[in-house]
């Protein structure tokens, strides 16, 4: 890949359609730099006897269990720490307000 430079930089502002000052173009070609040096860095990484991996978490699996019914908290003891109630049940704040 060809060293990057401030026109490739403009070039790449004006397809990404982004309004950059002078300084952010510099901070952006600064930053696009250590990125490739990075991924530079990462190519002379032997590989050749790690396996492919296409997610992160491959071979993790879900614990399941059985969804069963179990001993409630009776209403009156669960609304009695309800800072405020009506019905029977928790009132809340309106989420949406009619106009």
């Amino acid at each position: 890949m060809s060293k990057l430079n401030k026109e490739m930089i403009k070039s790449l502002i004006t397809l990404s359609r982004i309004d950059c000052t002078e300084e952010e173009q510099e901070n952006l070609l600064k930053d696009l730099e250590k990125i490739l040096g990075y991924v530079e860095l990462l190519k002379e990484i032997d590989t050749t006897h790690v396996a492919p991996c296409n997610h992160v978490l491959e071979g993790i699996n879900n614990v399941m269990r059985e969804d069963t019914v179990g001993e409630t908290m009776p209403r009156e003891t669960f609304l009695a720490n309800a800072p405020a109630q009506i019905g029977g049940m928790i009132r809340v704040p309106p989420v949406i307000k009619s106009s």
